[in-house]
């Protein structure tokens, strides 16, 4: 389970304050398919850095199976190697399908079967 409370990432860019990601919350079930949608610039790929631990967040919480990412006694290796994302075009093998793509990082790192 992916429990987010009132998370804020902020960026200061050429003076400014840039609120990439401004108070988001949602939960996400075990086995339920989620996407993110919306425009270019809006904090998608920030938001889902942030639950991967690839981006550290500024306020609220994110707790994922009961680690919680802002505790820094949380092991963020051991977050990063059951959490995955795969971007729309960032990175994408052009010669593997879309399944083969996802499947990738879990049969390389983890040794797991296609299936």
């Amino acid at each position: 389970m992916i429990k987010v409370r009132d998370l804020v990432k902020i960026f200061h860019a050429r003076g400014h304050v840039v609120r990439a990601v401004d108070g988001v919350s949602t939960d996400v079930a075990k086995g339920e398919v989620v996407v993110v949608i919306g425009p270019s610039g809006s904090g998608k790929s920030t938001f889902l850095r942030c639950l991967n631990g690839l981006e550290s967040f500024d306020a609220g919480h994110v707790v994922i199976d009961g680690m919680d990412l802002a505790d820094k006694k949380t092991d963020i290796n051991v977050v990063r190697r059951d959490v995955g994302m795969v971007f729309q075009q960032f990175n994408l093998f052009p010669h593997k399908t879309v399944l083969d793509n996802i499947c990738l990082a879990q049969q390389v790192v983890r040794k797991r079967s296609r299936e």
